[in-house]
C-alpha cells in the first residue's frame, strides 16, 4: 500500500491492542531533532489513541491531517506539522501545468489562513505527473504558480513544502523525483517560505547518497519523511538505511524542523513507532 491508495480506503479498523495506557508518562527524547507521525500510515489505529500515542512516545505531531482532525491532534497536545493537501493538488496533478494553477491557488488561499490560525508551520503541495511535459517546462511553470502563493505565506508565516518523491517504483511518472530539480525550484521561487519535503525513502530509491544530499541541500529543506527501503516498512536492520547516521547528518548541520515517520509497520504499529523514535532520537 502507498499514500494515495491509503486516502482512497473509507474505513480504518481500531487496534485496540496498539493503544498505551493513558497513565503512562511521556518519554523523554534528546530534543535535537522534533519527531512527528504520518496518519496514513497508521490508519489502523484510531486519531485519538495514535494522538495520544504519539504524545506519550515524545513525538510532537501528527501530520498529514485534514482541518477537521487538526482540534483532535491539539487535544493531546501534538501538532500536525504538515497540513494534508488541498483536493485540487493530489499528487498526480499538480503546479507543473499552468491549467491546474488557478484551482490550487484558490485552494491554498483559503487553506494558509486556516493552516495560520491552527499554528501548524507546513502546507504540503505536489509538483504533479509528467505526462509528457518536459522536466524544464515542468520546472517553469511550478515556480510561476509557486510564486503567486508564496507572497501570503511569508505574511502568515507558513511555509509551502513540495514532497520529492520516487517515480521508479510508488508514483510513476511524478515530476520531483530528484533533488537537483527541487532545489533549483526553490531558488526560482526565491522565498524563504517555499522548501522542500525531503522523503527519505523516496529518495533512496531515486539516487541514494542520502548523507551527502542531506548535507549539500539542507537549506533547501524544511522537512524529513522516514520509511525502510526496500517495502517501505520499519527502519530497523531489516532494510538497508542507517536512519541513526542520517538522523545525526540532519542535526549536525543545524535543521530546525521535523522529521516524520512514515513507514507502514508488519507488526504492532505502536511497538515499530516506538522503536524507530529511539532510533532517530539522536
Amino acid at each position: 500500500m502507498n499514500r494515495r491508495e491509503f486516502l482512497a480506503a473509507s474505513v480504518a479498523t481500531p487496534l485496540a491492542a496498539s493503544a498505551l495506557a493513558a497513565s503512562e508518562p511521556p518519554t523523554a527524547l534528546k530534543g535535537r531533532l522534533k519527531q512527528s507521525v504520518c496518519r496514513w500510515c497508521f490508519g489502523q489505529t484510531p486519531l485519538d489513541d495514535l494522538c495520544k500515542n504519539a504524545a506519550a512516545m515524545g513525538i510532537k505531531s501528527v501530520e498529514l491531517l485534514n482541518p477537521d482532525e487538526w482540534e483532535t491532534a491539539s487535544k493531546h497536545g501534538v501538532t500536525c506539522a504538515v497540513a494534508s493537501f488541498v483536493k485540487s493538488n493530489p499528487i498526480g496533478k499538480g503546479f507543473n501545468r499552468v491549467e491546474n494553477h488557478e484551482a490550487i491557488l484558490k485552494e491554498l488561499k483559503e487553506r494558509l489562513p486556516l493552516v495560520k490560525a491552527a499554528g501548524i508551520p507546513n502546507q504540503i503541495v505536489f509538483s504533479g505527473n509528467r505526462a509528457g511535459l518536459s522536466d524544464p517546462e515542468g520546472l517553469k511553470n511550478c515556480a510561476a504558480g509557486l510564486k503567486q502563493i508564496t507572497p501570503l505565506a511569508e505574511q502568515l508565516g507558513v511555509t509551502i513544502v513540495m514532497e520529492l518523491l520516487n517515480s521508479k517504483v510508488d508514483h510513476k511518472d511524478y515530476m520531483c523525483d530528484r533533488t537537483p530539480w527541487g532545489a533549483e525550484l526553490v531558488q526560482r521561487v526565491g522565498s524563504p517560505r517555499f522548501k522542500l519535503l525531503y522523503d527519505i525513502y523516496h529518495m533512496q530509491i531515486m539516487e541514494g547518497d542520502v548523507i551527502r544530499t542531506v548535507r549539500d541541500y539542507i537549506d533547501s529543506i524544511a522537512h524529513y519523511h522516514t520509511a525502510g527501503v526496500p517495502g517501505r516498512n520499519e527502519i530497523d536492520a531489516t532494510q538497508e538505511l542507517n536512519y541513526r547516521a542520517i538522523c545525526e547528518a540532519i542535526v549536525e548541520k543545524g535543521f530546525q524542523g521535523y522529521l516524520a515517520q512514515e513507514f507502514i509497520p508488519k507488526r504492532d504499529g505502536m511497538t515499530s513507532l516506538r522503536e524507530a523514535v529511539a532510533i532517530c532520537d539522536v
